[in-house]
């Protein structure tokens, strides 16, 4: 892989990271599943898309009780995506296009089926292999009771986060009974997890995703939530910082990156997590989050550059991932904001103007200061898929009572060819989850020609993206309902949320437009473009 200049900003600060759910991804071996085969034979694609390195999310040896981030063995791959072998050939030859991979870590919890946690449920209480997770007796008569009132982090589920064993001992899980919570008190968990990154930073990795990075640390009373005082007793406590100072350590000495999961109301506490000795990144769930609104937008934006600026920290812009609902289905319709807590069958939505909004969004978020996050199938304009209730996987659907839609509409196995079976995704069997009708119209093959579509747009965005460097963000003046703003670099961005068209601001050339201009050579509603002054 090039390296870059020594006077070259660090490439992650502006990166385009392509988000890789391998199971859906595409099937190189006609089994029904996405495999590190058929990401192989997609790394062209990917080349020319332009990204500059692909996030994995969990590839180990895994029950898939929630969708790989049960962990059953973080040094092997699981069978259903090929092999350790595989996985090292993709690293390399992924790094011979330019593209670099930053793998998934789920440090908060393991599988159940995980060596260690088998361990522990043999050995009985007392045991140190129990000291490992948080094993407690219950409250009540003989026990009966969880040891306390935490709830699922799995958002409308009312199911306890403890389980009992036939032994009398409950153990902890802040999401599924298979997703024991590990005792991050323990040195063992410490050390075990700081040779998993550098058994990876070995073989390649140039990153490391953290996953639930917030909540390895618990008070060790475990107290009640609805009596525990300030700190919160398994949120963002202080306790995580050393774990992560240690972690920085190990990615120092193979100039690795880290980017966490840090969902945290409070900016000062958020930004705490991006001190130099600490993560590079984390994920800005509040831009994802916005509803398509132009205060609201550079609110968030605001808000996101704001809170970075003291630690030095690049900011990070993602529409869509493989828990929230597709960009072009939420931005059709009326709520165009997202929340797990108001996700719902038979949600109405106009795809034709998600469509044109997420097309703007697209330039919007390529145009920010910082790295951009790319979910797989963001560049073809997918959207949200309606799953048959017989197919739904996604523990969130069980665990919510059957209310909550699930995850697997945005997991739907990504369409190739428009004139395959099953679009190309995989020659053999039916996918692990339905395509639905008309799948075969988002076919990247369909697209690569097509000069208006959403593979073009993100095509041409990527390669323009150069032009606004990686210098800071100053506000036009711009008429209301109208975002419009600068980069050092001479370059603007101006998107258009507001019900009539919108004036240009003096430029010198037209880069890149998410929908053409009016008659008059106006920005209409829903719309965005690139220009240079």
């Amino acid at each position: 892989m090039a390296q870059s200049r020594p006077d070259a900003a660090p490439w992650w600060r502006s990166a385009v990271i392509y988000q890789v759910y391998v199971r859906s991804f595409a099937d190189g071996d006609g089994d029904g599943t996405g495999d590190l085969a058929g990401v192989r034979a997609r790394l062209p694609y990917l080349a020319e898309l332009g990204v500059d390195a692909l996030w994995f999310t969990p590839w180990y040896v895994s029950p898939l009780k929630d969708g790989g981030y049960d962990v059953a063995d973080y040094r092997a791959i699981d069978p259903a995506f090929g092999t350790l072998a595989e996985a090292e050939k993709l690293i390399a030859e992924a790094g011979e296009l330019g593209i670099r991979t930053i793998v998934d870590i789920v440090p908060n919890h393991v599988s159940d089926q995980h060596p260690w946690f088998r361990a522990a449920r043999e050995a009985g209480p007392g045991s140190p292999e129990r000291d490992l997770f948080h094993f407690r007796p219950g409250r009540g008569p003989d026990g009966a009771l969880p040891p306390n009132d935490w709830p699922s982090e799995f958002v409308g589920s009312t199911d306890p986060v403890w389980t009992r064993l036939p032994d009398g001992e409950w153990y902890l899980h802040l999401f599924t009974p298979e997703q024991p919570d590990l005792n991050w008190a323990h040195p063992a968990v410490r050390q075990e997890h700081e040779d998993i990154l550098r058994f990876w930073f070995e073989r390649g990795v140039a990153g490391v995703r953290i996953d639930s990075a917030a909540l390895l640390a618990k008070d060790p009373e475990l107290p009640d939530l609805a009596s525990a005082p300030d700190p919160h007793p398994y949120v963002d406590r202080d306790e995580l910082h050393d774990i992560y100072r240690s972690w920085r350590a190990v990615a120092d000495a193979y100039d690795g990156v880290f980017v966490g999961e840090v969902w945290l109301p409070d900016a000062e506490r958020f930004a705490r997590y991006l001190r130099p000795d600490e993560l590079h990144t984390a994920f800005n769930f509040s831009f994802l989050s916005c509803p398509w609104d132009a205060e609201r937008l550079r609110t968030s934006i605001d808000t996101t550059l704001a809170e970075h600026a003291p630690v030095g920290a690049p900011a990070t812009w993602v529409l869509c991932n493989h828990d929230v609902t597709r960009t072009v289905t939420r931005y059709g319709r009326a709520d165009t904001g997202f929340d797990f807590a108001t996700k719902a069958f038979g949600t109405p939505t106009d795809l034709a103007l998600g469509t044109r909004r997420a097309r703007a969004a697209a330039l919007l978020s390529l145009a920010l200061p910082g790295s951009v996050y790319l979910y797989q199938g963001e560049e073809l304009g997918l959207p949200e898929a309606d799953i048959p209730l017989d197919r739904i996987q996604d523990p969130m659907h069980a665990r919510s009572g059957g209310t909550d839609p699930g995850r697997d509409g945005c997991r739907v196995p990504l369409p190739w060819g428009a004139g395959e079976p099953y679009a190309g995704f995989g020659a053999q069997a039916e996918p692990w989850l339905p395509q639905p009708e008309g799948w075969a119209a988002y076919a990247a093959d369909r697209q690569a020609d097509d000069p208006g579509s959403m593979l073009t747009l993100y095509r041409r965005a990527i390669a323009l993206r150069p032009e606004f460097g990686d210098g800071p963000l100053t506000w036009l003046p711009s008429s209301d309902g109208v975002l419009a703003f600068a980069r050092a670099s001479g370059a603007l961005c101006v998107v258009n949320l507001s019900d009539t068209p919108a004036d240009l601001p003096a430029h010198t050339e037209l880069l890149l437009f998410s929908a053409p201009l009016d008659a008059d050579g106006r920005l209409p509603q829903d719309t965005a473009v690139w220009l240079r002054v």
